[in-house]
């Protein structure tokens, strides 16, 4: 049995915004192997099916972001099942958008959704497949970009991006992270200056403090 969780802000509000890629993934993965992703259970949406012929249980916790934790470790908990039968799909801005990583383990790298689910677990050892959203443009707030809606020029690709990352957990689910990272893994690293965690979270602490980066 496998757990995919796609990381997003719950609410029409964050609807559309670069933030939510993990539900829009987790959704795509619902709609392909007809799994109702309805049902509310420990904070979190919540749908039980078989993808590529592997029980899976697909699920988007509904606290805000930094709240994504205590969700996914109340579900696994009540399966009996341990932390490398996760794969967390979420937004990831060292990645140039549609682009994909694969990996295992590491750091939370100023994601409060990572953090949450570390903090929870005790550590990182779940899969994870970063959907890349890009970096912001030069000036512009990281967090304002982040639960910014797609631009047009990104909505123009963003059905085939989705359509890439539901793939790439399908490979993982079928196949283990390495094969899947044969095919999915991009190797090329992109550009611009690194934001560490703590000038991500400075540039808007309120948005910090309601939970929703």
């Amino acid at each position: 049995m496998m757990f995919v969780a796609g990381l997003g802000n719950p609410g029409r509000k964050y609807e559309g915004t670069r933030h939510n890629a993990g539900f829009l993934v987790v959704d795509r993965l619902a709609q392909r192997w007809g799994i109702d992703c309805s049902k509310k259970q420990f904070g979190a949406l919540v749908g039980d099916g078989s993808i590529r012929h592997e029980r899976s249980v697909l699920a988007k916790p509904q606290g805000f972001m930094n709240r994504s934790g205590h969700p996914l470790r109340s579900l696994l908990g009540f399966y009996k099942a341990e932390i490398d039968q996760l794969v967390v799909v979420h937004d990831d801005m060292d990645i140039p958008f549609g682009e994909l990583k694969l990996k295992q383990g590491g750091g939370h790298g100023g994601h409060n959704g990572l953090r949450d689910i570390h903090k929870h677990f005790g550590g990182g050892d779940y899969l994870r497949v970063r959907f890349g959203v890009g970096r912001p443009p030069e000036g512009w707030n990281p967090a304002d970009y982040v639960l910014g809606k797609w631009s047009s020029t990104e909505r123009d690709g963003l059905d085939q991006a989705v359509d890439h990352a539901a793939d790439a957990v399908e490979a993982l689910l079928k196949d283990g992270l390495t094969a899947a990272m044969n095919i999915f893994h991009v190797r090329t690293k992109p550009s611009g200056p690194v934001l560490t965690s703590s000038s991500f979270e400075s540039l808007n602490p309120a948005l910090v403090a309601g939970g929703v980066i």
